[in-house]
């Protein structure tokens, strides 16, 4: 998959597809309707068009983190679905000035040559989000290129959404936000260096920063974890505490995740975590001796769990 940061300046070879345009926050079943709509649009490059930061970062950049996903997990997960180009558009003070018509001649036709776009119904584009998809279909028509405006996809007459997700990972139900996800939520990041308190204590543990993403309930999850790259590439099942530490007084979150039956050095490496089950809350324990034993307890849990999936 080619990844693309601009609209001008493009190589021939990513100019002409057909391309589905969103935010893809989560990849969950009603963007991959999207995406496979794109695909069977017409017989061109299959792209995506989104935008880096999220333009809810971009207009309120204080606000609490609400990723689902960070930029390279979204890419990972798109290309698994065979997107062979990604547009990931710079979405500053000019994006955001653009109205729906300059945003479609500027962006859709003269900088991407698009042949073909297709959006949710519920997508809103242009400055002050004056556009629509019904405008951007008079759009396409004025300016070259076609339009598919793709149902909404969702279940119990509930659509499959980023919000309903994020709830659901709030309230620690990983099952509720795989069935809308179409796959586990994952945590993805670089392994970084940590107090190596895990490894003290029998458990070593590979940790990541969950910074800028919407944090699941805090506490210990069964996870299935997979290094995807180096040389113990691979996935293992395991066990991983997502939180604060508050038996060492800190406050920073983050994920660490302790692989079952692995030995070796995964510092550098990149992690895709993905959550299976919550099993507990996070505790403060009277003595490291008892945080050891609730260690074993979540472990063996977790195994058991795994090995039924």
């Amino acid at each position: 998959m080619h990844i693309h940061h601009d609209w001008t300046g493009l190589p021939a070879s990513a100019c002409g597809t057909t391309v589905a345009m969103g935010n893809f926050d989560g990849v969950h079943k009603g963007h991959r309707a999207v995406i496979d709509c794109a695909r069977k649009a017409m017989d061109a490059p299959l792209g995506v068009i989104t935008f880096e930061p999220h333009p809810r970062e971009f207009f309120a950049p204080d606000a609490p983190p609400f990723r689902l996903m960070n930029p390279q997990a979204r890419a990972n997960r798109l290309r698994r679905l065979g997107v062979e180009h990604l547009f990931e558009l710079p979405f500053g003070p000019v994006m955001a000035g653009l109205t729906p018509e300059g945003f479609a001649r500027e962006v859709l036709r003269d900088g991407l040559g698009v042949a073909h776009v297709c959006v949710g119904q519920d997508f809103r584009f242009g400055k002050d989000r004056a556009g629509d998809a019904a405008m951007l279909s008079a759009l396409g028509s004025t300016f070259g290129f076609g339009v598919t405006i793709a149902p909404l996809v969702g279940t119990d007459g509930r659509e499959f959404s980023s919000t309903a997700i994020r709830q659901a990972l709030t309230e620690g139900r990983t099952r509720d936000a795989e069935q809308m996800l179409g796959h586990w939520h994952r945590i993805e990041g670089e392994v970084q260096h940590g107090a190596k308190r895990g490894r003290e204590l029998g458990y070593p543990t590979a940790n990541m920063s969950v910074a800028g993403l919407h944090l699941p309930r805090l506490g210990v999850y069964a996870v299935i974890a997979d290094v995807l790259d180096g040389p113990h590439k691979g996935s293992w099942p395991g066990v991983a505490s997502l939180g604060v530490r508050p038996m060492f007084g800190e406050n920073q979150p983050n994920l660490e995740t302790h692989l079952f039956d692995f030995d070796g050095d995964l510092y550098g490496s990149h992690l895709s975590v993905a959550l299976i089950e919550f099993l507990r809350p996070e505790a403060h324990f009277d003595s490291v001796g008892a945080l050891v034993t609730q260690m074993d307890r979540d472990s063996a849990q977790a195994r058991a769990i795994l090995s039924a999936q």
